[in-house]
């Protein structure tokens, strides 16, 4: 946890911080999971390898898999797999989010195990295909929007996802902020080449994605966005059971093993 808290900062990265890109890895790494044949999730590491690391949801994340390289080769008894979890969580904690309990155990495959492409939400959908990723995964609608605030941090990219800007004006503190600016802000679309998004009609600094705005949109999710906007620590609570619920997607348990919460550095 504190070699990977001792590489998060570095200023001349983004807005300052790896942070962001790891908590992408942990969670790209996880949601491919399907209930129904229960394939995927974060177990074996399959983003090591093509075809997975080549999917278009993925691009960039090789960036962040580098950056744990070093760790993972001081550290030769974590897997992959562990490593990429665990880096998840320590940006979330390290960043000023809720503690989100972590167990390992998670195992590396080799080249030939892989999920299809397509398993990871799409930026440019609706509600109705938000539902049909994360209920794939076994989540209901409170948990896909408390996952949702994980855009608090970060920001995307052109030569990535194809979309540009951060969420929030803090991408690297972890708040309830993006629930509030969605809620608060007047989004425009943005008059430019790429695909379509939405900027705040008032600085044009921030941007939304019509996967953002769809949760406003949707009868069902907008309360949980404004109860998220009115109590953070609400947030916090369901968020790192809903991040916990998504690291452990695939992986085989016992209910026996040890459970770690890890202290921030400093406290």
């Amino acid at each position: 946890y504190n070699q990977i808290a001792d590489i998060l900062e570095d200023n001349d990265y983004d807005d300052g911080s790896y942070g962001p890109i790891l908590l992408r890895l942990a969670w790209h790494a996880s949601g491919t999971y399907d209930k129904n044949t229960n394939t995927g999730g974060s177990d074996g590491a399959a983003m090591r390898f093509p075809p997975e690391a080549e999917y278009g949801a993925n691009i960039g994340l090789k960036i962040a898999r580098e950056k744990l390289e070093p760790i993972k080769k001081a550290n030769s008894e974590i897997s992959y797999a562990d490593l990429w979890s665990l880096g998840g969580v320590v940006a979330i904690q390290e960043m000023g989010g809720p503690t989100i309990p972590w167990i390992p155990g998670r195992k590396d495959e080799d080249a030939s195990v892989f999920t299809p492409d397509g398993r990871l939400p799409d930026a440019s959908k609706g509600s109705s295909h938000l539902r049909d990723i994360f209920y794939r995964m076994g989540f209901n609608d409170r948990e896909i929007v408390a996952l949702a605030g994980a855009h608090a941090l970060g920001r995307c990219h052109p030569d990535r996802s194809g979309y540009e800007g951060p969420w929030t004006s803090s991408p690297t503190v972890f708040t309830n902020g993006y629930y509030k600016e969605l809620l608060e802000k007047k989004w425009v679309e943005k008059k430019w080449k790429g695909p379509k998004q939405y900027v705040d009609k008032e600085t044009g600094e921030l941007m939304m994605l019509p996967a953002d705005l769809a949760l406003i949109q949707d009868k069902a999710m907008k309360p949980i966005v404004e109860e998220y906007a009115k109590n953070e620590e609400l947030f916090f609570k369901d968020f790192a059971a809903a991040f916990h619920k998504l690291q452990e997607l695939g992986v085989p348990r016992t209910g026996e093993e040890k459970v770690y919460r890890f202290k921030r550095t400093g406290e």
